[in-house]
């Protein structure tokens, strides 16, 4: 089992959409960002990418490359979710919080939940986002910014392959260690 963190945080601005876990959501001030600046989809993307050590989203989609200008941040997600796969690993679940003052949030977090999850080929059990506020205190309680946090639960699929054989009473054939073991 592998576990990863993210956070992530934006500065609220006029003339740009609130986009939330995919979901745009009416507000007079959107985030400020190269993509559209979805602060929890990129918390859950860092959470993910560290638990599998494969860096973080700076570096798959980096802020110099005008590819990733003004895109959606569920789409990378989806993207994470397949380097994911191509490295082995199976996201057990995913639990994350949006941290903000305004707007209220729990109208749309089924749905956010509902597009992360589809975004990574998962069940939404394992999806949990929810959100808070911070009583008026710092950037986030003043209305300047949001902030997000994620933490994530990596299985490498070797891990299971490994259990398998182990609870099956076989082995690989290399050794009688896996034998022995049982």
């Amino acid at each position: 089992m592998r576990v990863g963190t993210g956070y992530d945080v934006h500065r609220l601005s006029e003339g740009r959409k609130l986009i939330l876990g995919g979901v745009e959501i009416p507000f007079e001030k959107g985030l400020l960002g190269h993509s559209d600046a979805d602060v929890i989809v990129h918390a859950i993307m860092d959470s993910l990418l560290g638990a599998a050590a494969l860096g973080d989203i700076g570096q798959h989609f980096p802020d110099t490359d005008p590819a990733w200008e003004g895109a959606s941040s569920i789409a990378m997600l989806a993207q994470v979710g397949r380097i994911l796969e191509e490295h082995n690993y199976m996201i057990e679940n995913i639990d994350s919080t949006i941290i903000a003052q305004r707007p209220k949030l729990m109208p749309y977090l089924p749905q956010m939940r509902e597009n992360v999850a589809r975004a990574l080929k998962l069940e939404t059990d394992q999806v949990s986002i929810k959100a808070t506020t911070e009583e008026r205190l710092g950037f986030t309680g003043s209305g300047e910014g949001i902030a997000a946090q994620a933490v994530c639960c990596l299985i490498p699929l070797m891990d299971l392959v490994t259990d398998d054989i182990v609870m099956s009473g076989g082995g690989c054939g290399g050794c009688s260690g896996c034998a022995e073991r049982i």
